[in-house]
């Protein structure tokens, strides 16, 4: 008799115990890419390993000259923090009750064992599918995000090697498996602001120019803006700083430098050249001497409608019974590097309350479902083609 909670006898806890103890803090995968490249070679995937400079990416695929489905994820995962606030160490997989407990089993761990075991399913019921299947895999999400998925996509591009499909295992999920499914995200801009004063005493202002005085009236016009109203996809743009400081320490004297560190969260409605226009132009209308560093994060992308969305909203409900919401919300992910290429891009994968925290964990029987849902959206497309 099986138990979904026999690691012996489940082979998508299996993997993801596996993967956890490989303590693949970014931009280290510490074996965690081999290890998946082993599953897949044995059912007929190439594989390309494309290192750069730290970071370790893979490029498997099964298959040529039809359109592709990729499952896009990462292997490194954030820091453990305190090891002593954990309740089991971070890096041994632990399981409690129906709980499987270690750094990265939510994110992302489990998606990318549910994509290998589901993969391994489906190519078992279908050896010669209609269309091509691939994984893109780096360890660099988490971090500077500079020599991962950005310069895989990069190389796939420059040799003409389109993807037509991705689903990006990221935590999706709300409050249950399958709630929440990601069918675009927000662009992130970041500026830093630097405004030039003259440094001097505070008993003597007259002799100094403070720049925290003559840019307040600015940062607050700044957080007031109404930027945009968003639209159907997407909420407003949202103006956030995230960073201040100036002066010396000392208590009498005035700065001569405020910088400040300020992010944009973006819709469709504006572009990063319009956000930078306008910000320009407040700054301007207070007469600051300033400088701007400006850092492209990611561009919005939205995946309104087609085969992926339809495909995988379907494989919820059969699998959950529940209808997902798309949603735009949260962070970004590395889908705004493969959405720009043309391909449609989802999000989907565990429920995302303890990712990057003290303790983090999945549900057991949320990864058997997810190995369902990925394998269900791979042969609801499968019958989309032969149709």
């Amino acid at each position: 008799m099986t138990s979904l909670f026999d690691p012996i006898s489940n082979a998508t806890l299996a993997l993801t115990m596996a993967l956890i103890e490989k303590p693949s803090v970014t931009p280290e995968d510490a074996g965690c890419q081999h290890l998946m490249a082993t599953r897949l070679a044995q059912v007929g995937f190439n594989i390309e390993m494309l290192p750069f400079h730290d970071t370790l990416n893979m490029w498997a695929r099964h298959g040529q000259g039809k359109p592709l489905f990729c499952f896009a994820g990462h292997t490194d995962v954030v820091p453990s923090g305190p090891v002593e606030q954990w309740h089991t160490p971070p890096f041994t997989p632990t399981i409690i009750g129906d709980t499987l407990y270690g750094r990265g089993a939510a994110d992302m761990k489990g998606s990318l064992a549910a994509m290998v075991v589901a993969t391994e399913r489906f190519i078992a019921l279908y050896p010669e599918p209609a269309f091509n299947l691939a994984f893109l895999i780096t360890s660099d999400e988490e971090g500077p995000f500079i020599n991962g998925t950005v310069k895989v996509v990069e190389t796939l591009e420059a040799r003409q090697e389109k993807i037509h499909w991705c689903l990006v295992g990221e935590p999706s999920s709300g409050q249950q498996l399958g709630d929440v499914t990601k069918n675009g995200r927000r662009g992130s801009l970041t500026g830093h602001l630097s405004v030039k004063g003259v440094q001097g005493h505070v008993a003597y202002p007259h002799l100094a120019d403070n720049p925290v005085h003559k840019a307040a009236p600015a940062l607050a016009a700044l957080a007031t803006e109404v930027w945009d109203n968003g639209n159907a996809y997407f909420p407003a743009t949202s103006f956030q700083i995230a960073n201040i400081h100036a002066g010396t320490g000392a208590s009498n004297v005035i700065p001569g430098e405020l910088k400040v560190m300020f992010n944009f969260r973006y819709s469709t409605e504006l572009t990063a050249e319009q956000l930078q226009r306008r910000v320009y132009a407040i700054l301007d209308k207070f007469g600051l001497n300033y400088q701007i560093d400006w850092t492209y994060n990611g561009l919005p992308f939205l995946t309104d409608s087609g085969d992926l969305v339809e495909a995988t909203v379907a494989a919820v409900e059969k699998i959950r019974g529940i209808t997902p919401r798309l949603e735009t919300t949260g962070g970004t992910s590395d889908g705004r590097f493969i959405a720009p290429t043309g391909a449609q891009v989802i999000e989907l994968g565990p429920c995302n309350a303890t990712i990057h925290k003290i303790n983090e964990c999945v549900s057991i029987p949320d990864l058997t479902q997810l190995t369902e849902i990925y394998l269900q959206l791979l042969i609801n497309l499968q019958q989309r083609l032969s149709a």
